[in-house]
């Protein structure tokens, strides 16, 4: 299938059917994060468009409604997935066919553009990411387009968070450039009040060392002050050999 995925284990989700609305031989996203599985990024954009026709996707859901065993449904793949201005319809369209909830992971880049909000209201829980407090820390590690700083993102969560009812959870990707803001790096957090904050370092493959147990476990106490906090090395996850990780990475991966 060219636009849907799956099911793949995730940290977060459970049993997770990827969604690739951008379905892009190259990688198309705002960023160019150091740490990133899919490598680096050859369209970096903050334009909008319609990478897809969603009667294609159409038939591709229709055609595994009854088979599928899932936890949720999740907009991920080859890019940023709200750089597709058909988000909204697709979000609709697979409740509708499939009766999943819908997740979204999203770098928060486009968080302040209007459509954008209003196509996210209406999935069931945001992902959202946050990997700086400083902008050149920012910079470094997310690697925006141009047109981006960091008080960019932090406005456009804050905005989110005060018209989301739903779940939002805060994925902060923790590696060596930034682990000495994780203090920063909570305020934020505490100020944006997520449902959830989710603390990640990159255990796939990428050109990137992950932080260690231990280190990820004092980042953590510096976020005691929020409600519940996870962890990658805390959470329960699913078996995932070597191999089987290998084929979900070349296969647009959602286990993160």
């Amino acid at each position: 299938m060219a636009y849907v995925y799956g099911p793949v284990p995730s940290w977060r989700m459970g049993k997770s059917l990827g969604i690739d609305l951008l379905s892009v031989e190259e990688k198309t996203c705002p960023f160019d994060c150091i740490y990133c599985q899919l490598g680096r990024t050859v369209n970096k954009q903050i334009r909008r468009e319609k990478f897809i026709d969603l009667r294609l996707l159409k038939a591709e859901l229709e055609t595994i409604k009854d088979k599928v065993r899932a936890d949720c449904a999740t907009f991920s793949g080859t890019g940023e997935p709200t750089l597709a201005c058909n988000l909204g319809e697709a979000i609709e369209l697979v409740k509708k066919i499939l009766s999943l909830p819908v997740a979204i992971l999203t770098n928060a880049a486009l968080l302040k553009d209007e459509e954008v909000l209003l196509s996210l209201l209406k999935a069931d829980l945001v992902i959202a990411k946050l990997d700086a407090s400083r902008e050149e820390v920012f910079q470094t590690v997310n690697q925006p387009a141009a047109e981006l700083s960091l008080n960019d993102i932090k406005e456009g969560l804050w905005q989110f968070r005060a018209r989301y009812k739903k779940k939002l959870a805060l994925q902060m990707m923790f590696i060596q450039a930034n682990k000495d803001c994780a203090g920063e790096m909570a305020q934020l957090a505490k100020a944006i009040a997520p449902d959830e904050v989710q603390i990640n370092t990159p255990l796939r493959p990428c050109s990137v060392k992950p932080l260690s147990q231990k280190e990820i476990a004092a980042i953590l106490k510096e976020f005691f002050t929020l409600k519940k906090v996870t962890t990658v090395y805390g959470a329960t996850r699913p078996i995932v050999t070597p191999l089987n990780l290998a084929e979900t990475i070349r296969r647009r991966p959602e286990y993160r």
